[in-house]
């Protein structure tokens, strides 16, 4: 058991070996890399200034678009919603007060609207009311001027045409 114990143990070791050495060769590499890059920096340093230069100029130019585009919108939205505001003139944001006065107006107009409801309900039985006294007035009155013309047809002696015609009272300029 003891060198199945050892063969594990340095089977092990020879693992981390090779990651420890894995590591240092990434290393060394990246090393010689950045070696590599400032021996070429070190030789061309104008050129690599001068698109540096460049690629930065370009940048601040595309910032400056965007910053300027960024500000005509924000300024057009708050554009319009000034003008919303002045259409619903909410300028000012509404106070209780205020919220109490346009209850108690509302307050008034149903009262108002109660009231006229109410005198047009009134109206509305009323008139038929006065409707029916009228026609029983009428139908009177019709009745009795029939049994007057009946009275007077019996009693009256006979006229000719042309005193029938003209108004009582007046004189006829024919002579019959």
């Amino acid at each position: 058991m003891k060198d199945d114990k050892n063969k594990v143990t340095d089977k092990a070791g020879e693992i981390a070996k090779n990651i420890w050495l894995a590591g240092v060769g990434a290393y060394g590499k990246a090393v010689d890399e950045a070696q590599g890059r400032l021996e070429k920096a070190g030789v061309e340093p104008p050129k690599l200034f001068r698109d540096l230069v460049k690629a930065g100029a370009a940048l601040e130019e595309e910032a400056r678009d965007a910053l300027v585009a960024g500000q005509s919108a924000r300024s057009s939205v708050e554009d319009r919603i000034n003008r919303v505001r002045d259409n619903f003139n909410l300028q000012r944001p509404a106070r209780g007060e205020d919220l109490l006065a346009l209850h108690e107006k509302i307050d008034r107009l149903a009262n108002k609207v109660d009231a006229l409801t109410t005198a047009l309900a009134e109206q509305s039985t009323v008139k038929p009311a006065r409707k029916k006294a009228t026609r029983k007035k009428a139908a009177a009155r019709k009745t009795a001027t029939t049994r007057k013309k009946a009275t007077t047809r019996k009693t009256a002696p006979s006229r000719s045409k042309a005193t029938a015609r003209t108004a009582p009272g007046r004189k006829t300029t024919r002579k019959t």
